[in-house]
């Protein structure tokens, strides 16, 4: 039997037909890739939260989040346990010595910087939701011996956010909505001493850990500063050996804040925002203030 040319009708039709095919096949493909891809991210979280189980977690609460924004610290236990987390709370735990330390008054800061280190020698990580009280333990603890156990506590204390975004690398915050716009303030310690942000006068790529978690929250809008690094003012003992200075540097910042239409001001260093707060409270500026745990974890506002 003679076998028939196939006309330009049928050449149309299976071309049409492998390319129906060829495109089937790349979209089960391309579906195949974008399932493995989620599986991997899902058991690369899981296994982190497994091992996260096993570490033992000293949750290192600074005096002033104690006594005046004790919701902070509610908002970092339940934010670190949401990840599998043990974490304990030492009740011994005193100041790490920062006032004093800041003040030059070695001697007295000695005996606290101790007590924090035999306090908090036994944990695997120690983690803090405040920048400068960590860059206390892990930049100025030089004044004692270096014993084993001194450098054990000073290179495995974390700030909050550091920990969440290097150590444990959090990629969602599933049950965090925040439908507001949020500037972010980073301290000058955060910063310059711990890294959570590229610092303006560094020429390197641009980072900002602070950033990277809370741009997860659902609803929230990032709010842009012109000057996002600049000094608020507070400074630990600054701002009460420089009142004036201090507080005229802190009203500029709220100025920025609130010229790029801000609703919240939000932080790793409530004692920046202790400072901002009480200068736009005495301003009558409705600008409001959250430690980035308490965003991140949905509360306690």
């Amino acid at each position: 039997m003679p076998v028939q040319a196939p006309t330009s009708m049928n050449v149309r039709t299976q071309d049409s037909r492998a390319g129906s095919r060829h495109r089937s096949v790349c979209t089960r493909t391309r579906n195949v890739a974008e399932r493995s891809t989620r599986l991997a991210t899902l058991m690369k979280s899981l296994n982190r939260q497994a091992s996260a189980r096993d570490l033992k977690i000293g949750l290192f609460m600074p005096c002033y989040i104690d006594l005046i924004y004790p919701k902070v610290g509610i908002a970092t236990l339940e934010l670190l346990e949401r990840f599998g987390l043990s974490v304990e709370y030492p009740l011994n735990q005193t100041c790490c010595g920062q006032p004093m330390s800041n003040s030059g008054d070695q001697a007295n800061a000695a005996a606290a910087e101790r007590l924090f280190v035999d306090i908090f020698k036994e944990y695997d990580y120690i983690i803090g939701p405040a920048g400068s009280c960590v860059k206390q333990v892990r930049c100025h603890f030089d004044t004692m011996d270096q014993t084993d156990d001194v450098t054990h506590v000073r290179e495995n204390t974390y700030e909050l956010v550091e920990f969440l975004h290097d150590i444990l690398e959090v990629e969602s915050f599933p049950w965090a909505e925040f439908p507001h716009s949020v500037a972010i303030h980073n301290s000058c310690g955060s910063v310059r001493g711990l890294g959570l942000a590229r610092p303006s006068e560094s020429m390197r790529p641009p980072f900002n850990k602070t950033e990277a978690l809370i741009s997860k929250v659902k609803g929230l809008v990032l709010v842009p500063l012109d000057r996002p690094d600049e000094c608020c003012g507070f400074g630990g003992t600054f701002c009460v050996t420089d009142e004036t200075v201090s507080a005229r540097m802190g009203f500029d910042k709220i100025q920025d804040q609130l010229r790029h239409g801000a609703e919240y001001v939000v932080s790793p260093d409530m004692s920046c925002l202790m400072h901002q707060q009480g200068i736009a409270r005495r301003a009558e500026i409705g600008l409001k203030y959250l430690h980035v745990a308490q965003i991140l974890n949905g509360g306690p506002y």
